[in-house]
């Protein structure tokens, strides 16, 4: 008999990969999903699998999964600035309700847990790279705050159900990830920068481009989630790429690696924009053996190629 695993936000650009690795390693997959950012093009190639079941739900509502579930990956929940924008308090309530109804299957159905955290907890960050045990710089009435916080409070019930109910729970703080079915008009940088890129049009960098962030690859995160979400270990573990560079340098490598011939052009820094972003990925290594893989050129060569036929 195959486990039965439960995905929220499976539609979305990381739900739908972690439902494709969770299908070639044999798992029946129930994919939740209300379309708030997700798409179904992500999922249109699963829809003739007989283990694939979709159910489209916002699980802000009361959540009910009819037979067995082994395992649930709650990964329902708006990811990018302009949707902090949009929909901050749909923001908030997936984070707090959301993963309470997930939460509340995961132990009436006596389920593994994992909750897809961020690297937002770590705020605008004071010390870096990022290890688990830093607390974190963040403004939770700022405009990022919804996500934030919603993240945050996401950590902390997980932990009060583990501790209290013995729910076999786990926990990834996603740093900036990256790859195909991402939507274009995302906000962050990857889609945007190729984007731009791909229509010649200018480059847009908020302050003077020093800010640094880190970039992983979708199939290395992947990889990641799944083997923390096999492990015995409950508090929280990074999963990202070190390799760290200048928002400047990721423009320019774009521009190079597209042939585009778009300039750069400069805007004001966002509210509480981290100036620094790098995880220290030392717990993920020891604890499942895992590092990513993917360099950056080949990761990005990987997702232009995608764009060029959304753009």
């Amino acid at each position: 008999m195959s486990k039965t695993a439960v995905v929220t936000g499976g539609a979305g650009f990381l739900g739908s990969h972690l439902t494709d690795r969770l299908l070639a390693e044999g798992y029946r997959v129930i994919s939740i999903d209300n379309f708030i950012t997700g798409s179904r093009a992500n999922i249109e190639h699963l829809t003739t699998d007989a283990r694939f079941e979709f159910i489209e739900q916002d699980v802000t509502k009361y959540l009910n999964v009819p037979g067995d579930v082994d395992v649930i990956f709650h990964f329902a929940s708006p990811a990018s600035p302009i949707d902090y924008l949009e929909i901050p308090i749909q923001t908030l309530k997936v984070g707090s309700l959301g993963t309470h109804n997930t939460l509340g299957l995961a132990r009436a159905k006596k389920a593994r847990f994992l909750i897809a955290s961020t690297s937002e907890c770590y705020g605008d960050p004071l010390v870096h790279p990022q290890t688990e045990e830093y607390w974190g710089n963040v403004n939770p009435i700022g405009p990022r705050g919804c996500y934030d916080e919603a993240k945050r409070f996401a950590e902390a019930i997980t932990m009060a159900y583990h501790r209290y109910h013995k729910l076999d729970t786990h926990i990834v703080r996603i740093f900036n990830t990256y790859g195909p079915r991402m939507r274009l008009r995302d906000g962050r940088v990857v889609p945007a920068f190729i984007g731009q890129a791909l229509k010649g049009q200018p480059i847009t960098i908020f302050g003077e481009g020093k800010q640094t962030r880190s970039f992983c690859y979708c199939s290395d995160l992947i990889d990641g989630i799944f083997k923390l979400s096999l492990s015995d270990f409950h508090e929280p573990v990074n999963i990202g790429n070190p390799t760290e560079l200048t928002i400047k340098e990721f423009a320019e490598r774009i521009i190079r690696l597209t042939g585009s011939p778009s300039q750069l052009t400069y805007e004001a820094l966002p509210i509480d924009d981290p100036k620094q972003r790098r995880p220290d990925i030392s717990r993920a290594k020891k604890l499942l053996g895992w590092e990513p893989k993917v360099d950056l050129e080949t990761g990005l060569k990987l997702t232009i190629e995608y764009f060029k036929t959304r753009v």
